[in-house]
């Protein structure tokens, strides 16, 4: 099946439920108005649906090749990515200064979602690159935007974010790879690293490494890491490459999934680099990028979840099996079947909060940049601080279990290969791993988001929550509130729980015990207050005379679907939280290898 760009439902997550109107009403955005962000999402549907989509299957198949030194992208990829670069899809939000198309953050996310449900294996090519942007963008030197960024902005370069090696993988203190001065203001990069997400292809002339190293004289530990950039080839004064650097793939990783994304080995002998922001502040100025980047992931577990439930839609409608419980129609499309179409109804609703939560992460970027005053704008960090782990691990998870329920709707076919189903399945699982696990982001929510302000922005989310109430219970009666009061009751409690608790140092494993049933807990309340706000949104555009009433009446049965199928649920999420680290720490290593 053909991939369908749903730029209608994308477009109705950014402006009535993320409220993107917000961030146009700054100002900071004078080329962006609503007719924008259309033309955006239709070009970028457009593209995703024609360029990329028709090589997901053959890119899978045949994968980016590595041979003597060098990775080669997999068919049709290097000629869509310059298409990509030409069409401007790589400048959307940088500054205009940089060449960019300064539009807000938001809206990138949301046209790339249709480019990370197109291919995957594409998208994260140029997401990398954005996050590069980013970082050169909040750190870089003057000489270093003017010599790397501009190409980065236009796409005729690529970006790779270099971390992970052999022996420090989630734990980036313990790397060892170091840069020695060479005495001119460069630095000889020396070390291996692993996981390198398209640090090698021919797509683009160059490709800009930005890699945390240490200098010699860095303390130990995460505090003794810099960030240093080093390009493929060396650029001249004038712009024109030189030489090749000190640095080459040594091979690709054979793995689960987005097999033509080339995920490289790369050695580092005496490559020329150059530092970037300040001396051992590294691991801060990498968290521009990986932040970014991890907003970026949860994206594409939005994108991957609609591309399987598209899939699966198909599917159920076209193979016939059974009688129809509602028409009686003896040999029935299996949509038919009461529980399809019940799974597909939850993957929906599922794909839909998580969008929502993406999308609002992005505006309350924008916001935290550009809003009127300091206030605003520090409410509005704080809620993207807390909300960024949610998007990045609610929202992959969501995308690992839509792809999942795709391969159980279409039953032993989902299984076969040659259905398609199981593409999705296999790109998908990747995305709650990389750029921090999703156990590493409920730790980061728990551990620094949710007290760095004092639970502040916990308690104004909830805050939200409850006033959505009133709204809700003129549209529903019975259970669809009831379950959502009760939801936030339970986010409530747990969140006070975990406060209380991180105030005990003895409760330190009882904290990180519960983070992940937290995170999921509030991610699964977020995402009802999501669909709750769209319902709402869709009621009143049917007062209004509205005449599009099965699209919008669909919006308030997915609330209802959600509110059943998740937040009926929550209970349990609280319960969890509530095992404590004890439980745990006598869940010994004899007791559990038996």
């Amino acid at each position: 099946m053909s991939y369908r760009a749903p730029v209608k439902d994308i477009a109705f997550s950014l402006a009535a439920v993320a409220e993107i109107d917000a961030v146009a009403a700054t100002g900071a955005f004078p080329d962006y108005d609503a007719d924008v962000m259309g033309a955006v999402l239709e070009a970028a549907g457009q593209f995703s649906e024609e360029v990329l989509a028709p090589l997901n299957r053959p890119g899978d198949l045949a994968g980016a090749k590595y041979a003597n030194g060098a990775v080669t992208a997999a068919p049709g990829f290097a000629d869509a990515y310059r298409q990509f670069a030409e069409g401007g899809w790589t400048s959307l939000s940088a500054s205009t200064e940089a060449g960019g198309q300064h539009l807000p953050k938001a809206l990138e996310l949301a046209a790339y979602e249709t480019v990370h449900a197109a291919n995957m294996a594409f998208g994260l090519c140029p997401m990398l690159s954005l996050a590069s942007i980013e970082a050169l963008e909040a750190v870089g030197t003057e000489e270093q935007k003017a010599k790397y960024l501009t190409k980065l902005v236009s796409g005729e370069w690529t970006g790779a974010m270099v971390l992970t090696e052999p022996g420090a993988g989630s734990d980036l203190g313990a790397l060892t790879a170091t840069a020695t001065p060479n005495g001119d203001g460069t630095y000889a990069l020396n070390g291996q690293k692993i996981f390198i997400t398209w640090g090698d292809h021919d797509a683009t002339d160059n490709i800009i490494h930005l890699v945390l190293a240490r200098l010699p004289d860095a303390p130990k530990g995460p505090k003794g890491i810099s960030l240093f950039l080093a390009p493929k080839f060396e650029v001249k004064d004038d712009g024109s490459l030189g030489d090749r650097n000190d640095f080459r793939p040594v091979g690709v990783e054979h793995k689960l999934g987005i097999h033509a994304s080339p995920t490289c080995v790369m050695s580092y002998e005496g490559a020329r680099a150059e530092l970037v922001g300040r001396p051992n502040e590294g691991l801060a100025h990498m968290f521009v990028m990986m932040n970014a980047a991890r907003l970026a992931v949860g994206v594409e577990g939005v994108g991957i979840a609609e591309r399987a439930y598209q899939h699966a839609l198909n599917y159920a409608l076209e193979r016939r099996q059974g009688r129809s419980v509602w028409t009686g129609e003896a040999s029935a499309p299996i949509f038919d079947h009461p529980d399809v179409r019940r799974t597909l109804s939850v993957m929906k609703a599922k794909i839909e909060a998580a969008r929502a939560i993406c999308l609002s992460t992005g505006v309350a970027a924008d916001l935290a940049r550009h809003a009127a005053d300091e206030g605003e704008r520090r409410r509005w960090k704080g809620r993207e601080d807390l909300f960024t782990p949610i998007a990045k691990a609610w929202s992959t998870d969501v995308g690992c279990e839509v792809a999942s329920l795709g391969v159980q709707v279409h039953g032993g076919m989902g299984f076969i290969e040659e259905t398609g189903a199981a593409q999705y399945y296999r790109d998908a699982r990747i995305t709650p791993i990389y750029e921090g696990t999703n156990g590493i982001q409920a730790m980061d929510l728990v551990g620094r988001k949710l007290s760095m302000d004092g639970g502040e922005a916990a308690k104004a989310l909830i805050a939200d929550f409850k006033a959505t109430l009133p709204a809700l219970g003129k549209l529903y009666s019975g259970k669809p509130v009831e379950r959502f009061a009760a939801a936030i009751e339970a986010v409530e409690d747990a969140t006070l729980w975990m406060l209380d608790r991180k105030q005990e140092a003895e409760s330190a494993a009882d904290v990180l015990a519960g983070a992940d049933a937290y995170l999921k807990l509030l991610g699964d309340v977020t995402g009802g207050w999501m669909l709750a706000r769209a319902a709402l949104v869709a009621k009143a555009r049917l007062d209004g005379g509205d005449s599009d009433t099965a699209w919008l009446n669909g919006k308030i049965a997915l609330y209802e679907v959600y509110a059943a199928n998740v937040l009926g649920h929550c209970s349990s999420r609280l319960a969890a939280i509530g095992q404590g680290g004890d439980l745990l720490s006598r869940m010994s290593r004899e007791v559990l290898a038996g």
